[in-house]
């Protein structure tokens, strides 16, 4: 009995998520996170103090004046040569005004036609996670880089993001990631750990598997948050930094507890491989 305990304890010990918890790869220097910025409330408005005026709306303009107007016009002029007044008064009058038809015409035309339509940035598919069209920024796992210029970075991300990064998405694709990942662990998916990291990640991950000896694992993600921390190219490869945090169940009987740590993505900047895991690190739990 106390020889069973002892290895039904040594198994339990072995259960752990994707890292075994440890700090293992690369080691960098993150900034903190940097919360969200509240959204200030709008200010009720006082008893006897007048609301604020509405934006003005440019008045629309009617076109039924001009075109009366003109027509109006037309008919003198035709009535001028009717009653003999000046076949050239009239011709005169004539070209000018169909010159202020032209006119008008041109000017609505200009006004209805001149904008040109704006184009939303180009939708990117993010390879390895099922590939989701989402809006312009770095691919989790695809080719060469694409960044859409003009976008401006919402509160609460970090500073130094490249234009057009856009952050939301590859958080979201980033959970997706963590999560598969967990259940390649647990069912020992080599190929799966192997997409997703670089060769000494993978070897860190196998020798993990190999130090399970087989034994069934199921690790339960209960909440999970993602947040980038930094952007940075170095070298000749582009990195992110992603903080992971939430409540975690690392065995079926047991509590989910808390965890908090960073993984580091790394992809070449020529496209040659799809973003990968680099290194994982711990962070306190708060």
């Amino acid at each position: 009995m106390v020889v069973l305990s002892l290895v039904f304890v040594a198994g339990e010990a072995e259960a752990r998520r994707l890292g075994g918890g440890a700090t293992s790869g690369m080691k960098r220097q993150t900034p903190p996170p940097q919360p969200a910025q509240p959204v200030p409330a709008k200010p009720a408005a006082t008893p006897g103090t007048a609301a604020a005026p509405a934006a003005a709306v440019p008045p629309k303009r009617n076109w039924l004046g001009p075109i009366a107007g003109i027509a109006a016009g037309l008919g003198l002029a035709a009535l001028f040569s009717h009653l003999g007044m000046g076949e050239g008064l009239a011709n005169v009058m004539t070209m000018l005004l169909l010159a202020g038809v032209a006119f008008f015409a041109v000017r609505w035309a200009m006004r209805r036609f001149g904008r040109p339509a704006e184009r939303a940035p180009q939708g990117l598919q993010f390879a390895g996670a099922g590939g989701a069209p989402v809006s312009a920024g770095p691919p989790f796992g695809a080719g060469p880089s694409a960044h859409a210029a003009g976008t401006s970075q919402p509160s609460g991300l970090p500073t130094g993001l490249p234009s057009g990064f856009d952050a939301p998405a590859f958080e979201r694709i980033a959970k997706l990631i963590f999560i598969r990942m967990q259940a390649a662990n647990d069912a020992g998916n080599l190929e799966d750990l192997r997409q997703f990291a670089t060769p000494e990640m993978f070897a860190t991950f196998r020798l993990d598997l190999q130090d399970r000896q087989g034994a069934a694992q199921q690790t339960d993600v209960m909440q999970l948050d993602a947040q980038v921390l930094d952007f940075s190219n170095e070298a000749d490869q582009q990195i992110v930094s992603v903080r992971f945090h939430g409540l975690i169940r690392e065995t079926p009987e047991s509590p989910a507890m808390p965890f908090d740590e960073t993984w580091h993505l790394v992809k070449p900047v020529d496209g040659s491989r799809e973003w990968a895991i680099a290194g994982i690190a711990q962070n306190q739990v708060g």
